[in-house]
């Protein structure tokens, strides 16, 4: 059982690991098309 249990803790830091990263990436690809969007003249005149 203890075997099953280390291969089992470890797949789930595997699987974790790599939502994480998805995860993140897709969050930072969001971030960086928000900022594109924003043009700087537009938001100095709303000012």
């Amino acid at each position: 059982m203890s075997k099953l249990g280390v291969i089992g803790r470890g797949f789930m830091f595997v699987v974790v690991g790599l939502v994480t990263i998805i995860v993140g990436s897709f969050l930072l690809r969001g971030n960086m098309h928000m900022w594109d969007k924003v043009d700087p003249d537009k938001s100095k005149d709303e000012k």
